[in-house]
């Protein structure tokens, strides 16, 4: 299991840095559906990351947001979110991020989140807890906030 989460961190860092890269570009953006915006950096960042993923892993399944579903059978489907937060990054509103998941039939087994302007990572893996750039965190205990 770790080279899965190895592989999805250096992945989603590397669709980062593309996304990094293109965020000092103008954006084309065009509309899925009325309020739900892609752009041509959605586009390039999952093509990175399915042909990345392709290498890797080429008999496990696929779901993008932007690509639909490739599905092989397998009990493996990454789920892909190659720009997490598209409004705010075709605003120039710097809170976007890189989401990638692995479920093992159906059932959720890892998970990295990662943020290139922040150089946040967020990693979890079913079993070994959840880590903010390899630090342990945990969810509060605070029941309420008033």
């Amino acid at each position: 299991m770790e080279s899965y989460l190895e592989t999805a961190i250096e992945i989603a860092r590397e669709a980062g840095g593309l996304i990094a890269q293109l965020a000092k570009r103008p954006q084309e953006i065009s509309y899925k559906r009325r309020s739900d915006l892609v752009t041509e950096t959605d586009r390039r960042s999952e093509a990175l990351i399915v042909e990345r993923l392709r290498s890797h892993f080429p008999q496990h399944a696929i779901v993008g947001e932007e690509g639909g579903a490739q599905n092989t059978g397998s009990d493996y489907c990454w789920y892909v979110d190659p720009l997490d937060g598209t409004t705010n990054f075709a605003h120039g509103f710097p809170v976007f991020c890189v989401s990638l998941g692995l479920a093992y039939q159906e059932e959720v087994i890892a998970g990295v989140v990662y943020d290139p302007t922040r150089e946040e990572l967020f990693t979890a893996e079913r079993g070994a807890g959840a880590y903010l750039n390899h630090e342990r965190i945990r969810v509060s205990k605070t029941a309420s906030l008033s």
